[in-house]
């Protein structure tokens, strides 16, 4: 018998739930990937890194051209100047980054606070390094932190805060004073922070995102981690990256090195090239979702599911109440298999679910044929 060091980790939702939907032949608007072609720019310049021979090993914090490619794009839209050499490290994706920066800093019997609903990959990144998960609410109708119960949650123990905006699953963003409320107990703590930003351009109405890269207080004792395939409609690249003083670099980077050691090559050249050819991909890319997300909401208007507010982000939260009383789990398994939609459930983003919480996520990183699908088949709820 095997003595797992995971024993609460089954395998995630979103694979069980796009499992079922294959068996199902569901529209699949649970896992959050987008079924649109990536930049043409981007798959040509792949496709000339490999011809060029760049396939085998990058160095192992990031070809020099795409962390130089990456410090300039930092300072366009955030006015920090990152330095690239000790600063930005490229990573397999943005999961493993957040690994990375947990394992840098995070020691047996520390703890680490998480805002619930959290993405799923924090807690057991947290409990392999033998710590242990804080969670603390969000407000369950709104999703907005409360600075105080944070305070209230941090003991001497506690090494790292973990935030992400803007959120998953919910779309909700920081405001400036919850940046400044973040920086305040940073300060009256000492602890670090890990700031999950990987939808930092999916941003909607004319907001701007509150990044930590923005706030010297915070940049100074902050993991900041962004992520290629969210940005450029490339999820199975897995290309990420983390922006971090040099002091926590460097601790970030002996867990890297050790870890996958370095990403894939071609992919690399191509995204310093994109990065550099046409900024304005990641500049348009908030009016492209939010063109999706109004189009999105009107069909959802003209079924039983009521759609919550999304100020980021490319997922589109709904209340069902009216459609069934089935918990979560389990009305997202009949969504899928009898209604022929997939959904994520979000009770298991929690550590506690609220009591009674009837909302579901889908994905809206979608054609507008598979959300027309999607729709027809829901209006039959």
């Amino acid at each position: 018998m095997i003595r797992t060091k995971l024993p609460k980790v089954g395998t995630t939702i979103f694979t069980v739930m796009s499992q079922l939907a294959a068996e199902h032949g569901a529209v699949n608007l649970g896992q959050g990937f987008p079924d649109f072609e990536v930049p043409q720019r981007l798959v040509d310049a792949l496709a000339e890194a490999m011809r060029a021979g760049h396939n085998q090993y990058a160095p192992m914090t990031g070809i020099p051209a795409l962390r130089q490619a990456i410090a300039e794009k930092t300072a366009r839209v955030y006015g920090h100047s990152p330095d690239p050499e000790t600063e930005v490290t490229v990573t397999s994706g943005a999961t493993e980054a957040l690994f990375n920066a947990i394992h840098a800093v995070v020691r047996a019997g520390e703890e680490v606070i998480v805002l619930d609903p959290a993405y799923d990959s924090y807690e057991p990144a947290i409990e392999l390094a033998g710590a242990v998960a804080v969670h603390v609410p969000l407000d369950p109708a709104t999703f907005a932190p409360d600075w105080q119960r944070v305070r209230e949650a941090t003991t001497p123990r506690t090494r790292l805060l973990i935030v992400n905006s803007p959120h998953n699953p919910s779309g909700a963003m920081f405001t400036a004073d919850d940046m400044q409320a973040i920086a305040d107990i940073v300060a009256e703590t000492g602890i670090y922070l890990l700031s999950d930003e990987v939808y930092e351009h999916i941003v909607f109405d004319g907001a701007r995102h509150e990044s930590a890269l923005r706030y010297p207080a915070l940049r100074e004792r902050a993991f900041v981690v962004s992520s290629f395939g969210k940005t450029y409609h490339c999820t199975g690249w897995k290309l990420g990256y983390c922006i971090a003083p040099p002091a926590l670099s460097a601790e970030f980077r002996k867990v890297h090195q050790y870890n996958v050691f370095c990403t894939f090559a071609p992919a690399q050249h191509a995204f310093a090239a994109m990065l550099r050819e046409e900024p304005e991909h990641y500049e348009q890319l908030g009016a492209f979702y939010q063109a999706k997300r109004d189009a999105f909401a009107a069909q959802l208007a003209t079924t039983r599911l009521r759609p919550l507010p999304v100020p980021g982000g490319y997922f589109q939260l709904v209340d069902y109440s009216a459609v069934s009383d089935l918990d979560d789990a389990a009305f997202c398994r009949w969504l899928t298999t009898d209604k022929g939609v997939a959904a994520i459930p979000l009770s298991p983003f929690y550590a506690r679910p609220p009591q009674g919480q009837r909302l579901a996520r889908l994905c809206f990183a979608k054609n507008p044929a598979t959300l027309d699908a999607a729709i027809a088949r829901l209006r039959t709820l």
